[in-house]
């Protein structure tokens, strides 16, 4: 049997066995993550040497692309400006504030504890590791006993954080010799990655949002094809960003963020189709589809990259990454929220809950096919960082959100106002929620 199939056969078989258990292992503490991260590693060379996928790199990175395309495109989708604004401060300050001070935070630390890379190449540890991602910490962000107001600031925050991340990503990456990034030069990426990116992905979310409402105001898409429509339209914004020679990835941010505007703008209620779906309701097959792609990435993960970073730890890759999601994560979330009336075991909770999954997963692995200089070193900070996330985040998030929650409800019993119980709607970014 070729390499192929085994390794179809080992992706079909773990999916299977999760779906068949994954009811009863939602509420443990072992996360979709875990089970498919720990069976990369286990298959893969590092363990039972059953799986090589690192020898054509070319489909696993077209994988990892898709994932992230599909996940940017929701996530933005599913953000509108309400959620900007309800909850008041939460959400700007932990993109407006934590965000650039994470980034920030994960460069100066990557100096002393990954010495060989350049000073662009640490700032790229710093970018590739700020986002997070909610899917690892899902019931962090869910469970009913955490206030609304934080559950919906983090949602938030983990549904456009990693795009904001990615102009910092490639004007770093454009910073270092060699790269296809350099070839073009800090001027011709800011225009091409971010300004003409940037404008196809609005003009694409825009355009299919307000096609897509009209289409079903006339009743002429059935329900089964507007789910299809949205795929397809990520799909497009991020070729374009591709083919003008820029960023895909920051296309289809813009796109979603864009096409969920149009779909709430444009949205009525036509008085022969009745009520039109929202960007959540159109969306769900794209979010089932970008979650179960999401899956199989993190398998690869454990397998290409997680398992051979396991066969060469250091203490220094190791403190890194201890360091990135406790001090790089906590210590901007603190100084984001200073003075804003939350409690520290909020501020405590929120700065924990800054878990590393699939797009610091897809970056990374990009500064690898880039050949940078210091790339293996970087890799495994990446890879060490994101397996510790996995781990700790998802035995840690039942507990702690089960504690978080019985202290708010103590504290609020005593009959002191809390700013952590602000009333707010409910969040609909759906991140949490998908299949991962």
């Amino acid at each position: 049997m070729s390499s192929e199939a085994w390794t179809g056969l080992a992706v079909a078989g773990v999916l299977c066995a999760y779906a068949l258990g994954s009811r009863r292992l939602a509420s443990t503490p072992v996360s979709s993550a875990m089970v498919f991260v720990g069976c990369g590693v286990l298959l893969g060379p590092a363990a039972l040497d059953i799986l090589d996928l690192k020898r054509d790199t070319g489909p696993i990175l077209t994988l990892l692309e898709a994932a992230l395309t599909l996940v940017l495109f929701t996530d933005a989708m599913a953000v509108g400006p309400r959620d900007l604004r309800t909850g008041g401060f939460l959400p700007g300050r932990l993109l407006g504030i934590g965000l650039p001070l994470s980034i920030g935070a994960g460069w100066l630390l990557a100096w002393p504890l990954l010495p060989g890379l350049t000073g662009w190449e640490l700032a790229l540890v710093g970018a590739i590791l700020a986002p997070t991602d909610a899917a690892l910490g899902k019931t962090a962000m869910t469970s009913p006993r955490v206030p609304t107001l934080v559950r919906h600031g983090l949602n938030v925050e983990s549904g456009l954080n990693d795009g904001m991340a990615l102009p910092f990503f490639v004007l770093f990456l454009a910073g270092i010799p060699g790269t296809s990034a350099a070839a073009e030069g800090t001027a011709g990426v800011f225009w091409r990655a971010l300004v003409l990116s940037a404008t196809l992905g609005l003009l694409v979310g825009t355009g299919g949002g307000w096609l897509l409402r009209r289409a079903q105001a006339r009743g002429w898409v059935s329900r089964e094809w507007a789910q299809l429509f949205v795929p397809a339209a990520a799909a497009a914004s991020y070729a374009l960003g591709v083919l003008v020679d820029g960023s895909g990835f920051i296309a289809a941010w813009v796109a979603g963020f864009a096409f969920g505007l149009a779909l709430r703008r444009f949205g009525t209620t036509d008085a022969a189709t009745g009520p039109q779906e929202g960007p959540d309701g159109v969306a769900e097959f794209t979010e089932t589809l970008g979650g179960l792609l999401a899956s199989v990435s993190l398998f690869v993960f454990g397998a290409v990259l997680l398992g051979p970073a396991l066969e060469h730890l250091s203490w220094r890759t190791v403190g890194y990454a201890v360091l990135s999601l406790t001090v790089v994560r906590m210590l901007p979330v603190a100084v984001a929220l200073a003075r804003s009336g939350l409690r520290p075991p909020t501020v405590a909770y929120i700065g924990w809950f800054g878990p590393r999954g699939l797009a610091s997963v897809v970056l990374g692995l990009l500064v690898l096919e880039e050949h940078v200089p210091g790339t293996e070193l970087l890799e495994r900070a990446v890879a060490v960082t994101v397996g510790l996330s996995v781990l700790l985040h998802g035995v840690s998030a039942v507990a702690l959100a089960d504690r978080y929650g019985r202290w708010h409800e103590e504290t609020t019993a005593t009959g002191r106002e809390l700013c952590e119980g602000t009333p707010v709607s409910v969040p609909t970014t759906r991140r949490g929620t998908a299949v991962r």
